[in-house]
This record gives structure tokens, C-alpha cells and sequence, in this order.
């Protein structure tokens, strides 16, 4: 019997029919054209790889910003009978060692991986080594440095597809403005006339978006105690600092209101048993900084509260988008309170270290290597930041060093380095460019939280996408 696109779908993915678009991207993806696909969260993305991957003949690479993330999706796969692995950092040598010995004999049809394993010599020599019918680049907009979570070894995706013998690539993410889609295509290698660009669009009809002015921590307490009692079903309250979640879950627990935490600041172990409490349950509230998410598809999500203000309009359409999966209507609550801007000025701060911070940084380095390296972490941060623990400058330096080849070892090893002089990219110029796009970002969210008009239609102009006048269900539209 001839295996088809259709088939697959249903006898593997236990689907009887595609959703929109996807039929037609797996199509062109068969016919071996590249494609940009922009699809809601939780609208099916994934499958517009994973089906063309078991039809290919070779390995479909992907490339995935997460080790969680991918950890879910090949748990996933393998449940259903997909041969199909990740190797990354969680692993120990002796697993990473089996998964390359069984990469290397063609046992995979799936591979995830962070774009970071390439910097890897043992697996670039297995990689070259088996034919890869399709390139997947998961979480895309980390392509492009105009985008709101950018990852300095996603730069590198040029290199690797020319590495790879430019396979076919199909690049996929919930949300990207077209200035970001345009810069997706010039850091694969690609050209406009290259790719075919599905935009499905990011319209959720039974999302209700709403703002409410408060100021301090008392009055977002009372907020979302009132909209936890108002709402039946799971909640995600999201917080841009780990120490606000905290106080939260204090007071929460003080008024008798049970919540789980995810935050960073959790062991991986403690991380993974509270995602699974809060799937298993049917009206979970839990607070989580904005990486608890990312590959958790749970249907029923009846709200999500932002406590404190996202960075940029993207992450925040893109966390809101876990709401009501399932086409129920569900609420989208931000608590729009100013003194939290400073949060985030403050993080575009620490991601955007100044040319100045970049020179001394190169000097110090290359005058004292053996201090450098004996001192550690901690050492240099005395020296360049006075220990000013909440400033993340110099981690954020450190790891664009390396990646543009600058540095090489590392302080972890005591081996750090100056391989090369800095480029043109660390001087004031980009890196005023790229904190301006940021600061930008920001005030654009900030309208938004004070827009009068439609809410939903502000977020489509943004994204450059046609929208009716009103969508009469936003807090706004209703008080007209």
C-alpha cells in the first residue's frame, strides 16, 4: 500500500484529517521546496516536519532552542513508534555515546538537537556522515537578532546548512514581525525568491485580551486572587523575576490559595514534577517565569495572567497563546503596573552590554589570562561589576565571545582565552541598533497596555496582519 502524507497522519498521529495549511505545507516541503511557517502555538507546526520526516529517505535534522522542549516532542514521537532521539547536555557520556554510535549506523529518522552541538567535532564528523533529507529550525524567530529571544549560536544556521549540503529547511515559529520573517530568510542562507512563506495567522477567536492598571504588589495580589476565584479551570500567572514569584506564592499561600511555582531557580527534577502535576490536574493555578510552556500542551487553559510586563509584544502573544487550546473561550490578563518597566529596561541592559563593557572585557582577558582563569566567574565580576550580582552583563559577554570566535576555553575549565581581535559587531554602532530595537519593543507593549482601541487589532498591526475594526470581545471593544 502506498504510504502517504494522509496515512501517516492518521495511522501514526491518530489524526483523520489536516488542519489548515498543514496538507499544503507538507506538500512543498515534499517537493522539496524551503518554507517559513508561522503558525499559532499549539496549531499543529510540528507535524509539517514529522510527517515529511518518515516519508524522506534520509535523517530530517532538528533544531531546537530547548532541552525540554525536545525531550517532549521525541517522547512523543517514540510513543507512537517514530524512530527518534535528541542528544544534548542532559545526557551522560555513555548515552551520548550509544545515540551517536546508533546515529552513525542510520537507526534515527528524527534527530534533535540546540544549534550548540555543532560546536561539538564528534558529531559534526556523524552528521556529515548520513543524508539529511530536511533541516527543521524550530522556534525560528532565535534566527534573527531583531527578534524577542534571540540565541547567538542560532546565527550560525548559514554555516551549518552549508555544513549539512543546504538540505531542504522548513523554518517554523508562532510570531514574527515581517521585519523579523525577512531576517529569518537572510540568516539561513536564503533569499526571498527561495522560500515560500505560510502565514496562518495569529487570530484566536475565543482569547478575551484584558489590562488592568494596578500599582504594587498589594494590588496584584487581590488581582489575581479575584480572578482565580472567578475562573474555572487551569492558570498560569506569569512573572518576569524569580523573587516577585516567590513573594507571590507567599501571600498566596498565607490567603489559603493553593498554586505550584516553576522558576530556574528549581532543580530540573522539581522542574519536571510540577509541569506533570499541572497537566494531570483540570484546575491548576501555578506561578512560572516565562520557560514553563514551551512544549506543555495542555488544552484546557482557562486563563493567563502576566503580573508583571512582558519584553515585547511577541513573547507576550506567544505565552498567551497556551490559553484555550481547545477553542473554549478562555481570559488573557496583563496587570499593567509602570514601575515594572525598570524590570525590563534592566534586561535590555544585561543583554546589550555596551562596546566600552566588550573592550575591557578583551583586555582583561588577553593582559591577565592566568588571573582571569584562577579567579573564575566571580573574580571577573568583582573586577568589571563590582559584584553587582543582579547584572548579567558579563555572562551575556562572555557567551557572544565565544560564539563569534573572539575567545576560546572557557572559565569553567580555566583554559579562557583571546583567540582574535573584536569585530565590527561588538562596536557601538549594532549594538546601539540592536538596544534600540529592544527599547522599541518595550515602549510597543506599553501602548498596548494603554491603547483605547481594539486590543487584538493593535497586536495584528503589529504583525503586519488584516484585521476587522473591532473584535468586539477585548476589554475595550466591550465598554464601547
Amino acid at each position: 500500500m502506498l504510504v502517504t502524507p494522509d496515512r501517516i497522519l492518521k495511522k501514526t498521529f491518530g489524526h483523520n484529517e489536516f488542519r489548515p495549511i498543514q496538507a499544503e505545507v507538507v506538500s512543498q516541503v515534499m517537493a522539496g521546496d524551503h518554507v517559513l511557517l508561522l503558525m499559532a502555538t499549539g496549531a499543529g507546526k510540528s507535524l509539517c516536519y514529522q510527517i515529511p520526516a518518515l516519508l524522506l529517505p534520509g535523517l530530517t535534522l532538528v533544531i531546537s532552542p530547548l532541552i525540554a522542549l525536545m525531550q517532549d516532542q521525541v517522547a512523543a514521537l517514540t510513543a507512537r513508534g517514530v524512530a527518534a532521539t535528541f542528544i544534548n547536555s542532559a545526557l551522560d557520556r555513555e548515552q551520548r555515546q550509544e545515540r551517536l554510535a546508533r546515529l552513525a549506523a542510520g537507526d534515527y529518522k528524527l534527530l534533535y538537537v540546540t544549534p550548540e552541538r555543532f560546536r561539538k567535532q564528534e558529531f559534526v564528523e556523524i552528521i556529515k556522515g548520513r543524508e539529511i533529507s530536511l533541516l527543521a529550525v524550530d522556534e525560528a524567530h532565535c534566527i534573527s537578532q531583531w527578534g524577542h529571544d534571540f540565541r547567538p549560536d542560532y546565527s550560525r544556521l548559514q554555516e551549518i546548512r552549508a555544513s549539512l549540503n543546504n538540505p531542504t529547511t522548513i523554518a517554523l515559529t508562532a510570531t514574527a514581525t515581517p521585519e523579523v520573517q525577512e531576517d529569518i530568510i537572510i540568516q539561513l542562507g536564503l533569499t526571498k525568491s527561495q522560500v515560500t512563506v505560510f502565514n496562518q495567522g495569529i487570530e484566536r477567536a475565543n482569547l478575551q485580551l484584558l489590562v488592568d492598571d494596578v500599582h504594587g504588589h498589594g494590588a496584584k495580589l487581590a488581582a489575581i486572587a479575584h480572578a482565580r476565584r472567578q475562573t474555572r479551570g487551569s492558570t498560569i500567572v506569569y512573572f518576569a523575576l524569580i523573587k516577585s514569584l516567590e513573594r507571590m506564592s507567599e501571600a498566596l499561600t498565607d490567603m489559603g490559595l493553593d498554586h505550584l511555582v516553576y522558576h530556574g531557580g528549581l532543580t530540573a527534577s522539581a522542574r519536571r514534577r510540577r509541569q506533570e502535576r499541572f497537566m494531570a490536574a483540570g484546575d491548576a493555578l501555578i506561578l512560572a517565569t516565562n520557560a514553563f510552556g514551551l512544549g506543555v500542551d495542555k488544552s484546557d487553559i482557562r486563563m493567563v495572567i502576566h503580573a508583571e510586563i512582558p519584553a515585547s509584544l511577541e513573547s507576550y502573544y506567544q505565552e498567551i497563546g497556551r490559553a484555550g487550546r481547545d477553542g473554549k473561550a478562555s481570559r488573557c490578563l496583563l496587570l499593567y503596573d509602570q514601575d515594572d518597566l525598570l524590570i525590563q529596561m534592566n534586561f535590555i541592559k544585561w543583554n546589550n552590554p555596551e562596546a566600552d563593557f566588550y573592550q575591557r572585557l578583551w583586555q582583561v582577558i588577553s593582559d591577565e589570562p592566568e588571573e582571569v582563569n584562577s579567579g573564575g566567574l566571580d573574580g571577573l565580576k568583582e573586577r568589571l561589576l563590582f559584584r553587582h550580582k543582579a547584572d548579567f552583563r558579563l555572562e551575556t559577554a562572555l557567551a557572544l565571545l565565544e560564539r563569534y570566535q573572539v575567545t576560546r576555553g572557557s572559565l569553567a575549565r580555566r583554559d579562557l582565552a583571546v583567540a582574535g581581535e573584536l569585530p565590527d559587531r561588538f562596536g557601538p554602532g549594532e549594538i546601539g541598533a540592536k538596544t534600540l530595537a529592544e527599547q522599541k519593543k518595550l515602549h510597543l507593549m506599553v501602548q498596548y497596555c494603554k491603547t483605547k482601541g481594539c486590543r487584538k487589532g493593535y497586536v495584528h498591526d503589529y504583525f503586519g496582519v488584516d484585521h476587522p475594526d473591532s473584535c468586539g470581545t477585548c476589554d475595550n471593544c466591550q465598554s464601547l
